[in-house]
């Protein structure tokens, strides 16, 4: 307590002096305090202290930012949630701050990144890119992944994947596999490695919709360039649900991307390790190659139809230039489908196209012509033209600059047929060019009335699903052309010849 009395009995300036003493005694007592409890505080210790609660921090966060999925549910192929598994791998740099509570000597403490190693948020594929010690057991259909002591959440650890780009697709995907990608630590009861390879491996499947040569190209070929591409031939594809015809129908193909045998793994007994492996195949869109998703900068489809080229010996890149004076004739190639959506009056279309300086050829590939051949005569015309199908996927094979004439039949299916081969088009360097028949075209006009729903209101078909779809406007439905309205859309294919 303040003392009045004791204050009277100095001057102002000596009460003063006593009060600066006061605090540096107080100082004194304080620092050692200090030195007894705390010998080795120095002032860096407090730096110290900061930067170990600044990491402990940031390692939490990291921790925090692996993704718990114990409350994810497995991705289906029609409802994926959008997650990204994620692993912790050591940054090589390190940082060196003081350890207050031992030694003052200076220890290095680790700092963390997340790796992606499954990745579901495309909307056609689901992959996982697997570095690593990894094991494949085909008799559980499961790919193993040893994390070593790894930091990983708790919970749910293994993931399914059905290794097909056609995710969403549930008629594609019932003739696909599912398999496991699980993590597992050293002592868990994992499979011993019986074959272990130094190149790594991509897994896929071949079931699907494969036999389709639109989706021949689209969730298998295509996928699979731009998956392997970057590996220079020196990785092995391991084939799930596979089927041998197809292997031997793209034999010349896969040979180009892997100069590894190809294993059917469903059939393996042993358990092949890998230091990395991808299960799926990466996909973008139907028949194209969109170079700002991938890192390799050689990933294009202009680089994809090169690649068919020399697969294919292919000789022509560009399609011819039409010039006044000029006699030699166009090539002009008619995809004649043989079961449904035919062109009832090819025939016809020819001596017209013919007439109009067209070499005309008809003509379609099924599962047992060589495709080699047929890829080396598409490659020969400059225009190609068929109903709205599989067949117009051969334009994959026609020179730059060429032309693509995709007829579509009634039934509100534009939307497809520009998803399909309209929008491919442009990437290709290929020139588009859509005929849209009338009525009086179709051979629904002679199986309804003309006010039936089926030509007044189509979306009604498109809501009642797929398979009403695909039966009442692909499957019994075809084409007979009107010459005088299609001779305009031939005159412009011949036009832009003239380029």
């Amino acid at each position: 307590m303040y003392d009045p009395i004791f204050a009277k009995s100095f001057s102002k300036y000596e009460r003063r002096r006593f009060g600066f003493c006061a605090f540096f005694i107080s100082l004194i007592v304080a620092l050692s305090i200090c030195s007894t409890f705390k010998p080795r505080l120095h002032p860096l210790s407090i730096i110290g202290d900061a930067m170990n609660l600044r990491l402990s921090i940031v390692a939490t966060q990291n921790m925090l930012e692996f993704n718990n999925t114990s409350e994810i549910s497995q991705p289906t192929v029609d409802n994926a949630a959008n997650f990204q598994l994620s692993i912790v791998n050591p940054v090589p740099n390190k940082l060196i701050v003081n350890d207050t509570r031992g030694s003052s000597r200076p220890t290095a403490i680790e700092t963390t990144k997340m790796e992606p190693l499954c990745s579901i948020l495309e909307p056609m594929a689901d992959y996982c890119e697997i570095k690593g010690d990894v094991r494949i057991q085909a008799n559980s259909s499961t790919v193993f992944f040893v994390t070593n002591g790894i930091n990983r959440s708790a919970g749910n650890s293994s993931w399914r994947i059905q290794p097909y780009a056609r995710k969403a697709n549930l008629g594609a995907m019932n003739y696909v596999k599912n398999w496991t990608v699980k993590l597992a630590e050293n002592e868990d009861d994992i499979p011993m490695c019986t074959r272990n390879h130094s190149f790594p491996a991509i897994l896929f499947s071949v079931g699907g919709y494969s036999g389709n040569h639109f989706h021949d190209f689209s969730d298998l070929v295509i996928p699979l360039y731009s998956t392997s591409l970057k590996f220079k031939r020196d990785v092995h594809f391991l084939t799930t649900d596979t089927k041998p015809w197809w292997v031997s129908k793209f034999r010349g193909l896969l040979n180009k991307l892997s100069g590894h045998k190809i294993i059917d793994i469903d059939r393996e007994k042993e358990v092949h390790c890998y230091t990395k492996v991808v299960v799926g195949l990466k996909s973008h869109k139907e028949l194209i190659i969109d170079p700002s998703k991938s890192r390799n900068n050689g990933l294009s489809m202009h680089n994809f139809r090169q690649f068919l080229r020399q697969t294919y010996s292919l000789e022509r890149t560009n399609a011819i230039k039409l010039k006044k004076g000029n006699t030699k004739r166009p090539r002009l190639m008619i995809i004649s489908r043989k079961r449904t959506r035919l062109l009832t009056n090819d025939a016809e279309i020819t001596r017209l196209a013919q007439k109009m300086g067209f070499e005309v050829i008809v003509d379609e590939a099924d599962h047992s012509t060589n495709l080699s051949r047929f890829a080396q005569i598409v490659n020969s015309c400059d225009v190609l033209m068929g109903v709205h199908g599989a067949g117009l996927t051969n334009m994959v094979f026609l020179p730059d600059n060429a032309v693509l004439i995709q007829i579509v039949p009634l039934g509100a299916i534009d939307g497809f047929a520009k998803t399909d081969f309209g929008e491919p088009s442009d990437g290709m360097k290929i020139k588009y060019l859509e005929y849209k028949i009338k009525v009086k075209e179709s051979s629904l006009s002679k199986q309804y009335p003309l006010d039936h729903p089926v030509f007044k209101d189509p979306r009604s078909f498109h809501i009642k699903g797929w398979h009403v779809l695909r039966k009442t406007y692909l499957d019994q439905q075809n084409v007979t052309i009107d010459l005088r309205r299609f001779k305009g859309t031939l005159a412009k294919a011949m036009k832009i010849l003239h380029h």
